[in-house]
């Protein structure tokens, strides 16, 4: 990080660092570059409008359209941002900052019963709106408009058909920055506290060392970015996301509620009586972040006064390395919502040690009023561990899981005599064809069909002809389930709002129509279209797109989305390829040989898509398939090279023998995980003209306690690290590789030095490699500039190195 930073210092923010090696007499150089355009197919599609977001009203009266902002320019990526405690921050704003942190620059209601359309009068030029919320009532909605030097509140009135800003300097940096108190008629917001005076000083003169110890036990931690460091910066810290909870009326009236604090969830009771908060506390970590800082968990009236303090939840820097462990004690608090103020929470039996026998690995409490701990009830005794209760009017159901299985299990109980009314499902989570899909949830938990215990879910509707989006009904007591909606074949029809109403709300599209929001009245099957945007992507209007089956040497089922040049035709002369992936785990062969998503889904060209190539010529292969299995004791990542082999192999010899690939011209990329398995291709493989790696790691003892599904720890598997770090076998990496890195990057385990140690290895061996850094640039790239500078760089290896590459 250090390393990094002092890099930064060297250089003009409008400048990239550039490292290559020359092929004429392999001389290593550096650039300050000048940010680039790709061609100009390339910037057309980048600069597209983005699909609109809908949210509609509890009531289902009123509809927000919302369209995306885009790519920010350099100069709104450039502005101030602290990295501290695992946060990233804006410190003049008062907002946390994050590569998918999305903002809208309009919004349009619609009446759905009427029609009508109307913007919202007394917007400010310029507004950034983010997380617009619905008011209870259903009559306007709050928003935060996030400016370079401040985040408002703001309230839209859709009766009056106008917005106004109702408070500043929102402290926007951790946890839920505002929520509507019960009744609609005011909100609770976050607030900067006004008194906390000018930032902390940086000491001049170290007052003595940074000590860290441990006692023996053990305390293993991943590896994460922008950690605490010192007694200075846990002074940020404090500074920045301590906040003031206040009640802020319609009118803009402003009460203080409670003490400040740094707040990680604040939550009414169901009767609006009661707050639940939990406050980040003392001690803090310099190895993990605050999300896993002790929190301090009490009831508050509505109006800030103390009730009862409950429990502080301990330190989690000492966690067993295991997807299943969690800490010992109360933990994941809340509200049960079928009753007016009762608690409940989670305790671990085997003290959050999957490795410890137990009957039992979690069980649920309750607690009502006066919230005595002792007076605590146990309501149900989970195999796995509990995710998430939902609560209908005199039921829950428990969803619980264990990662290292993949098994999953949901429990319909009755809170009230404590027994398990019936076992709703156990599946194993990677059968997506078994997923049932989410619940659908109402005011006051379950949105109920009737008082027979029929709930609703909506889900992917994955099948092996694809991902066809569902609506059901599920009759739980008799366990009896209806379809009520289904995506029609030809189409992706996704649906977005359901409240039991008869009609269901979803967007359409297919391989050449874009998105637009319809309605379908579920008695009459009678359709109509609610939005008709134009076509974001003309030039892609008639691109063939096809989803492909293949199979690997061992019989397993793969498949990829395969994008063709409008213009190619049966018998033309085979195309230069690009192959994007992103290799996932599984424990089962049928799990992994399952199909995956929709041939009729419409391009997204998100930064992460590789179909902007279409346009100049290549075959593109999205989303091919990188499956990683290990049946049994056998770990998925034992065997990842060899798989990933036989999965480029697979994939290669079909798109070859179907006419469209020139084996001799095929390029292969990805964007972290992908990056990972692209330099590992080229290191054990001959497989590919050229690689394109963003953002990855590559040197797995830089990431020892655990990456991506690998919960062994270096000492534990350290042949597996070995063999999966294509830094080992950097000077068998001879093919060109292109590497970029966002020089922020935040991502667990990415530093950018993995790409700069690994640019090193390649170059000190005689490869032919080339290293970017992003200035400003997070795991994912966010400013235009950045955007389209990466994409120039991959144009201009893809043709050099793949489309034109010398036999």
């Amino acid at each position: 990080m250090q390393h990094n930073k002092q890099l930064m210092r060297r250089m003009a923010t409008s400048c990239l660092w550039v490292s290559l090696l020359s092929l004429g007499g392999g001389v290593s150089a550096q650039q300050n570059l000048k940010y680039q355009l790709p061609p100009q197919s390339i910037v057309d599609l980048v600069d597209a409008p983005r699909a609109a977001t809908y949210l509609f009203s509890d009531d289902g009266r009123w509809l927000l359209i919302l369209e995306p902002t885009g790519y920010q320019s350099i100069e709104q990526v450039a502005q101030p941002v602290l990295g501290i405690a695992g946060l990233r921050i804006n410190p003049v704003a008062n907002t946390w900052v994050a590569e998918n942190a999305e903002t809208y620059q309009s919004a349009v209601v619609r009446e759905l019963k009427t029609g009508e359309e109307f913007t919202l009068q007394g917007l400010p030029e310029g507004v950034q709106i983010a997380d617009a919320k619905w008011s209870p009532k259903s009559n306007g909605f709050a928003f935060l408009n996030k400016g370079l030097h401040d985040t408002e509140l703001w309230v839209a009135d859709v009766d009056q058909r106008s917005a106004k800003k109702i408070v500043s300097q929102v402290n926007d940096t951790y946890g839920e920055s505002f929520q509507w108190a019960k009744g609609g008629d005011a909100l609770l917001v976050h607030q900067v506290m006004q008194d906390r005076g000018p930032v902390p000083p940086a000491p001049v003169v170290p007052e003595g060392p940074v000590v860290q110890e441990n006692f023996g036990g053990k305390a293993p931690a991943r590896t994460y970015q922008n950690l605490l460091a010192n007694a200075y910066d846990e002074a940020l810290m404090e500074y920045y996301t301590s906040a003031q909870l206040v009640e802020v009326g319609l009118d803009g009236a402003t009460k203080n509620v409670g003490t400040p604090g740094i707040f990680q969830s604040v939550s009414y009771s169901p009767n609006g009586k009661y707050l639940l908060v939990e406050k980040v506390v003392r001690p803090y970590s310099y190895v993990v972040p605050i999300s896993d800082f002790p929190n301090e968990v009490s009831i508050w009236s509505a109006d800030g006064t103390p009730v009862k303090k409950l429990y502080t939840t301990p330190l989690a820097d000492n966690l067993p390395p295991s997807f299943d462990a969690v800490i010992a004690g109360p933990r994941n608090f809340a509200w049960q919502k079928n009753a007016d103020a009762t608690l409940i929470w989670v305790e671990a039996p085997d003290k959050g040690n999957p490795d410890q026998e137990s009957a039992f690995r979690d069980e649920l409490f309750a607690l009502g009023e006066p919230f005595d701990m002792g007076a605590k009830k146990k309501i149900y005794a989970a195999n796995y561990r509990i995710g998430r209760v939902y609560w209908g009017e005199d039921f829950g159901i428990v969803s619980e899981s264990w990662r290292k299985d993949r098994s999953t299990k949901m429990t319909m109980i009755d809170p009230a005599s404590a027994t398990v009314v019936k076992v709703l499902s156990t599946r194993k989570s990677e059968d997506t064809y078994t997923d049932p899909g989410d619940f659908i949830m109402g005011e006051k938990g379950l949105l109920l069909a009737d008082k027979k215990g029929s709930v609703f879910t909506k889900g992917t509707g994955a099948s092996p002809e694809g991902d066809r989006p569902i609506v059901l009904k599920w009759n739980l007591n008799e366990g009896k389930v209806d379809t009520l909606f289904k995506s029609q074949r030809g189409y992706y029809e996704e649906p977005v709002f359901f409240k039991n109403g008869g009609t269901v709300y979803f967007t359409r599209e297919s391989s050449t129509e874009s998105p637009n929001l319809f309605a379908v009245t579920l008695g009459t099957k009678k359709e109509r279209q609610l939005t008709d945007f134009p076509d974001p992507y003309p030039s892609l209007k008639s691109v063939q797109k096809q989803l492909l089956s293949y199979p690997r040497k061992d019989s397993l089922m793969l498949s990829a989305t395969l994008y063709l040049p409008a213009d190619f035709k049966k018998g033309d002369a085979p195309l230069p390829v690009l192959i994007w992936a992103y290799p996932r785990e599984f424990k089962t062969k049928a799990a992994a040989g399952q199909v995956k998503g929709s041939a009729h889904r419409y391009p997204v060209l998100a930064f992460r898509s590789p179909v902007y190539w279409v346009t100049r010529g290549y075959a593109v292969l999205d989303q091919a398939d990188m499956p990683i299995v290990g049946e049994g004791d056998t770990e998925p990542n034992d065997t990842f090279i060899e798989q990933i082999k036989d999965n480029a192999v697979a994939l290669i010899d079909y798109v070859v023998d179907m006419g469209v690939a020139d084996r001799n011209r095929i390029g292969v990329g990805g964007h972290s995980y992908g990056a990972f398995m692209t330099a590992n291709l080229l290191a054990h493989t001959d497989l590919f003209a050229a690689g394109i790696a963003r953002s990855g790691a590559y040197n797995r003892t830089l990431t020892p306690f655990g990456f991506q599904g690998e919960a062994r720890t270096y000492w534990q598997a350290k042949e597996v690290y070995d063999a999966m770090s294509p830094f080992t076998y950097a000077p068998q990496i001879k093919r060109p590789l292109l590497m970029t890195h966002g020089m922020d990057d935040e991502n667990s385990g990415t530093f950018p030095i993995q790409s700069e140690r690994l640019y090193t290895a390649v170059k000190g061996h005689g490869g032919i490699v080339r290293l970017v850094l992003l200035p400003k640039e997070f795991h994912g790239y966010r400013s235009r500039e950045g955007v389209l500078h990466t994409f120039w760089e991959q144009d201009q290896w893809l043709e050099k190195y793949v489309k034109n590459r010398e036999k």
